[in-house]
């Protein structure tokens, strides 16, 4: 009697080891990577990404190894898959891990460089016209106090004591804040771009810029205590603690170099035979009875 085997990806662990998946992330959004669907035959070869069990050809993700069961094409557009050489594979692992990590922390300084720069803009209008804007805020304020004289009574704290205390300021003070800001939104553009292209130089960059202004951010902690506040120091010292410990900067835990070899492990085809489930029955010599 012929040994059985479970088609590849269904066999149990032997034991659970719970794990984030990032290429399950990437490829529910984008989909799986699949070789050899449009093939008309597969060779002997071709099992380590497509295998053919009870009149089903099973295909391996080459970014998340889930093998999905399809019926052969009913119109094949090649003969046989394409070879090895030919196929640009996806990337899996560390490397994927890090390309959407980067890429997360490239939106939010993309985010901060769109409202520094907004900031900076309406800080250099504010300057330009501040005589006019400051005229026709006291005469809002006025009216809505009910009063007709030159003094305007307002709250120490709040929204229009803020824009109060902005408009007396002199304006080589607001056009100072405006170059500052316009600085700042611009190191916070190049960050982004650098982070979404994986540039070594933005990770150093990045880590500089965010651990500089740690101390800010406790010194406004102890001032007044928000969730907002909060929650842009936890997020600020867990991009500094990844680019530090995961991206392996200043030559900590080997440096480039070993990050690089992990990357290398997780990539290519060496990665998916290492990865690749035990071979179907009759495949490398017969079952045996």
């Amino acid at each position: 009697m012929a040994e059985t085997t479970s088609i590849p990806g269904t066999q149990r662990p032997r034991r659970f080891r719970p794990r984030f998946h990032w290429e399950l992330l990437v490829c529910g959004v984008r989909g799986h990577e699949l070789i050899g669907t449009e093939a008309a035959r597969l060779r002997p070869e071709d099992a380590l990404v497509a295998r053919e069990e009870a009149g089903l050809r099973w295909y391996r993700c080459v970014r998340c190894d889930s093998w999905l069961p399809l019926p052969p094409p009913a119109r094949p557009t090649s003969e046989l898959p394409p070879a090895r050489e030919e196929i640009e594979l996806p990337l899996r692992g560390r490397a994927l891990r890090d390309k959407v990590v980067l890429r997360i922390i490239a939106i939010d300084r993309a985010i901060h460089f769109v409202v520094l720069g907004a900031l900076a803009v309406a800080v250099f209008l504010v300057a330009s016209h501040q005589l006019r804007l400051r005229h026709e805020f006291f005469l809002i304020v006025n009216a809505v106090q009910g009063t007709s004289s030159g003094t305007t009574h307002t709250s120490h704290h709040g929204f229009v004591h803020a824009l109060q205390h902005i408009l007396e300021l002199k304006s080589s003070t607001l056009y100072a804040l405006a170059a500052v800001a316009a600085a700042y939104a611009v190191l916070e553009g190049v960050e982004a771009v650098g982070l979404w292209y994986q540039q070594r130089w933005a990770e150093y960059l990045t880590f500089v810029a965010t651990v500089a202004f740690l101390p800010y951010e406790v010194w406004e902690l102890t001032k007044s205590v928000s969730l907002f506040k909060v929650g842009a120091l936890v997020v600020n010292i867990a991009i500094a603690v990844y680019l530090l410990l995961a991206r392996r900067l200043f030559g900590l835990r080997g440096g480039a170099a070993a990050e690089a070899a992990e990357r290398a492990r997780d990539i290519g085809w060496e990665a998916l035979e290492r990865t690749a489930p035990a071979p179907l029955a009759g495949e490398g010599g017969e079952a045996t009875a």
